[in-house]
């Protein structure tokens, strides 16, 4: 599986990635950094505001109406400082090795292992992105849009990708739509809710109404709403795609943090928006519908309730945006071909149908009459802690692998970091698990 970048070596992708590592040195050469960090910035930011993604929203927003702040704010936070510690060592492997994420676990594990992870990361995506066509829909829907027109727009908003053929064109497009990810922070400054209370939440650490299986559902769904194992895949092809290299990790570190810290402000913002549903509580219906912006109306007006609504239909459609880029990337890598947003559809035609064509699934099975879309917005984070473990172990060994990572192996400092995050993951899964088979253990 020869990397197709070494395929065409005066290929467009190859000019283009040329261009823009030109304006990097230029910055770096005139001491310009914020215009350097505006260049490098992206793949960190991308892959944490997408990972805010329509069953995380949800999964925020649940938390908030059952729950309220109470334990879940500061739980929040630990989530967010959880995905940072992977993506960080995300980065360093990427830029150290050159490689996707898929093409790397082919190499360094042999192919029984390689095939597994990507049973691993394509049964999850799939799942994933129709839940994120669910979240498109359903966002959709409150703007009177039939499910029809509104699928058809999340595929033509991942078709983008197509049309631009240029990484960096692409990337400054998704960023600018991630960004509306922060619609929730003025819906929640809208509810004037007890300040005092939700600074209490930070450093409570007993859910209200104690330990049941509900609460970790919620738990479980939280955590897979932060880390799962398509940002693996994603972050590490894209800072190849964008042709960062091991001067750039600080960059890289720094763009992966502002994206923890944008994508976890969103979702506190998310949590504190709907706790007048926990007030006041909700219609079962509506919440089995996910329609809380319908609920949070009489609450926060029209308009924030409009907000809300978007702010669903937009952690859908850039979620999958980057799900599908997700996938196109591994297919490339595992396959050894033309696998870059900075090449034209006739050079890498595998790529874009992969990319396009998984959307463009999803999206219609969203719209078939009698889908279960509620199970499967539900489900979606718990299946994503579940199949996290095995992603997270074939990126600790990457990371200590002396030869993949050169003098940015892992530290021992991260390497605690990363087994204390591969180990609460695992043990909320199995937590989880005895939950579901034992609940008379988590009865009050």
């Amino acid at each position: 599986m020869s990397s197709s970048r070494s395929m065409v070596p005066d290929s467009v992708e190859h000019q283009k990635r040329a261009r823009d590592r030109y304006q990097v040195y230029d910055a770096r050469r005139r001491h310009r950094r914020f215009r350097l960090l505006w260049l490098l910035i992206g793949p960190g930011v991308l892959v944490m505001l997408g990972e805010n993604d329509a069953p995380s929203m949800v999964s925020y927003a649940a938390t908030g109406s059952q729950f309220g702040p109470k334990f879940f704010l500061g739980f929040i936070l630990l989530t967010f400082a959880m995905a940072y510690i992977v993506q960080e060592i995300t980065v360093r492997i990427g830029v150290s090795s050159q490689s996707g994420h898929a093409e790397l676990i082919y190499r360094r594990f042999g192919r029984f292992w390689g095939h597994l992870a990507m049973i691993d990361l394509l049964v999850t995506n799939f799942l994933t992105l129709i839940a994120e066509f669910v979240g498109i829909v359903t966002g959709a829907a409150y703007f009177h849009l039939p499910p029809t027109i509104a699928a058809a727009f999340g595929v033509m908003g991942v078709s983008v990708a197509v049309l631009v053929r240029r990484y960096r064109t692409w990337e400054v497009i998704i960023l600018a739509l991630a960004l509306l990810n922060l619609v929730f922070v003025p819906i929640a400054l809208t509810d004037h809710p007890p300040w005092g209370t939700m600074a209490q939440s930070l450093i409570t650490w007993r859910p209200y109404g104690g330990w049941n299986a509900s609460t970790l559902l919620l738990v479980v769904s939280d955590i897979g709403a932060t880390v799962t194992p398509w940002m693996l895949f994603f972050q590490q092809s894209a800072v190849s795609d964008k042709g960062l290299g091991t001067v750039d990790i600080p960059y890289g570190r720094a763009d992966t943090m502002i994206g923890a810290g944008l994508a976890a402000l969103a979702a506190l913002a998310c949590v504190v928006a709907t706790y007048p549903l926990f007030v006041h509580p909700m219609n079962p219906v509506i919440y089995r519908q996910a329609g809380f912006a319908l609920a949070l109306k009489p609450y926060v007006g029209r308009w924030m309730a409009s907000l809300f609504a978007l702010g669903i239909f937009e952690s859908g459609l850039v979620a999958a945006t980057t799900i599908s880029l997700s996938s196109a990337y591994a297919f490339g890598e595992i396959l050894g071909k033309s696998h870059s947003l900075n090449r034209p559809w006739h050079e890498a035609p595998g790529f874009y149908l992969v990319l396009v064509g998984e959307a463009l699934l999803a999206g219609i099975i969203v719209v078939i009459p009698g889908f279960p879309a509620t199970m499967v917005v539900l489900l979606v984070n718990v299946l994503a802690v579940l199949t996290m473990p095995p992603a997270l172990g074939f990126l600790l060994l990457l990371a200590n692998d002396s030869e993949v990572m050169g003098p940015h192996r892992n530290s021992r400092f991260f390497n605690v970091l990363g087994f204390t995050v591969a180990g609460l993951i695992f043990s909320s899964g199995v937590l989880f698990a005895v939950s579901v088979l034992f609940p008379q253990l988590f009865s009050p």
